[in-house]
């Protein structure tokens, strides 16, 4: 009996690895958006909805093979990041953070009611049948394997351009100072632009691994979009190192809670560490105490 809990339980800690990849991608994006524009976008899992029904519709309904689909998802999602600069944080930059909340607050409900009304309340998906790999008495899903490679693979990529190129600098220069970057000369506008398609792109390339696992409908944000949002002011809004690490903490969270009861208790166990991490790290979990 204990060597069959071992085993269930490090297959609880597997998956709760391979899902951290993923929420550690999201929140990446969403905190690259804030840390720079320091603007909170609260319907950043619609554009991974968006993105989701792009995969679909480019694999299932107009047959692209889906390596080709890939690219062309992440471009639409990251051209969709610009106009939502452009159309509505630009615009905002000037105001109180409650006006700018409201504002993408609104366009979370635009985006799931387009959603609805253009596709439909059905659940879809890619209908591809990926196989599970055993490993000893372990069993792995390829899918979640496949997203979990990607995933990091496109936060290493990340990583590279924020270190090794211009813009990527100048990137992490105003995420610490703003003020000073503009009287230097940096063209802020044109960094904002560059990190919001960034951002976008990696909503893309989130949308291109869960059409993997999830059903495409238009809530579908709603069903990770608090979870990233709470790992991003866990790990401290703008901290990408924190929220790489409060991605792993809330997946193992999850996946383990999850073993003991159902799966739904799994979040609760999670949304509670995440209440009490509140009261003890209101700043983040890598912030400097005072």
């Amino acid at each position: 009996m204990g060597a069959i809990f071992d085993i269930y339980l490090l297959e609880a800690l597997i998956n709760g690895l391979l899902l951290g990849g993923v929420l550690a991608l999201l929140a990446l994006g969403l905190n690259l958006v804030f840390g720079v524009i320091d603007v909170v976008w609260i319907c950043y899992a619609e554009l991974v909805m968006v993105g989701m029904y792009a995969m679909y519709y480019l694999v299932s309904v107009y047959g692209w093979p889906f390596w080709a689909a890939v690219p062309a998802c992440i471009a639409a999602v990251a051209v969709l990041g610009l106009l939502l600069h452009v159309l509505v944080i630009a615009p905002l930059l000037g105001a109180p953070p409650i006006n700018q909340l409201l504002a993408t607050g609104g366009v979370l409900f635009f985006l799931q009611s387009f959603a609805t009304v253009a596709f439909g309340i059905e659940f879809r998906n890619l209908g591809l049948r990926l196989p599970v790999i055993e490993i000893g008495d372990i069993f792995v899903s390829y899918a979640c394997l496949l997203a979990f490679g990607c995933a990091l693979a496109g936060m290493v990529a990340v990583y590279l351009f924020l270190t090794r190129t211009y813009v990527g600098t100048a990137i992490r220069a105003i995420s610490q100072d703003r003020e000073i970057m503009a009287l230097m000369g940096v063209d802020t506008r044109r960094i904002y632009l560059t990190t919001s398609a960034v951002g976008g792109g990696l909503a893309g390339l989130a949308a291109c691994l869960l059409v993997l696992q999830y059903d495409v409908h238009p809530f579908v944000g709603l069903s990770f979009g608090p979870i990233i949002f709470m790992i991003c002011v866990m790990g401290g809004l703008g901290n990408m190192v924190g929220g790489f690490v409060a991605a792993f903490i809330f997946a193992e969270l999850i996946s383990v809670g999850g073993l003991f009861l159902d799966l739904e208790w799994g979040y609760v166990f999670a949304f509670v560490f995440f209440i009490a991490m509140m009261f003890v790290r209101p700043a983040g979990l890598l912030a400097r105490r005072a």
